[in-house]
This record gives structure tokens, sequence and C-alpha cells, in this order.
């Protein structure tokens, strides 16, 4: 399973921060930003993804985080 997520990351640090976080919770993950993208997506790959969980971990590290439809 495969979710997608739009997020207010900027900074490649950031990101390397927030996925060591999301490491933590779903240690199974495969995890990845790309900041290239207009919507900085954050890409998780897993047997199965808890989208409101996902949000959670980036709202609580004052960051924007919404799944893509």
């Amino acid at each position: 399973m495969v979710e997608v997520f739009k997020t207010n990351v900027q900074q490649n640090e950031e990101a390397i921060t927030l996925i060591q976080k999301l490491i933590d919770h779903f240690p199974t993950y495969r995890i990845n930003f790309d900041l290239s993208d207009c919507d900085k997506i954050l890409r998780m790959e897993g047997e199965r993804i808890f989208p409101e969980e996902v949000v959670g971990v980036l709202n609580s590290s004052n960051y924007e985080c919404v799944i893509l439809e």
C-alpha cells in the first residue's frame, strides 16, 4: 500500500528529522520526501498505512500534512 501526503516541509534537514520520527512510529514503512515537488510530497509505503497517525506525527512537529486523493 502507498499513501501520498502534501506537506509544508521546506528543507532537507527538516525532512530527515521527520523521516526519523516517522520511522520510530512506523519502523517497517518505506518513507521519503520529494521537496522538489510543489506539494512537498511525503510518500509512505507499507503493508497497512494509517493516514491519521501520519498526519498526527507531522502536526505534532508543527508541520502541515494532508493526504492527497
